[in-house]
């Protein structure tokens, strides 16, 4: 015997489900990156206290191509000294603070990047 339909509005009302609201996506992604342009004052000083870093760290060091066998470059010396030691003691090792830089994004998927530069020149006597 065949089977008889049921006409839809005689159908039971059946209960609305309610998606789950998500949170609003604000998704915004910030950056802020500080930058300190050192001089070396005294190339004695940076040597020296490059090759005693070298020594007391030879991973961080052989990551700028030093060579326990090979001469300490003045470029490697200072690099070695900066990743390892804050601004303020760099100036006891032969290295001053010439500008300072710090420069802050701000952005999500819909808008464009916001940016903020804020620097400041060290004087001779800092």
């Amino acid at each position: 015997m065949p089977r008889r339909l049921t006409h839809p509005s005689l159908l039971p009302a059946v209960p609305v489900q309610e998606t789950p609201r998500r949170p609003l996506g604000l998704g915004v992604h910030v950056q802020r990156i500080q930058t300190d342009d050192l001089v070396v004052t005294d190339h004695r000083l940076v040597l020296a206290h490059g090759r005693e870093a070298a020594r007391q760290d030879p991973e961080t060091a052989a990551l700028l191509g030093y060579r326990p066998f090979a001469p300490l470059t003045l470029q490697a010396a200072a690099a070695l000294l900066a990743a390892l030691h804050a601004p303020d003691e760099l100036t006891e090792m032969g290295m001053r603070t010439a500008r300072h830089l710090t420069r802050t994004t701000a952005a999500t998927q819909h808008r464009a990047s916001v940016i903020l530069e804020v620097g400041d020149e060290a004087t001779e006597g800092d």
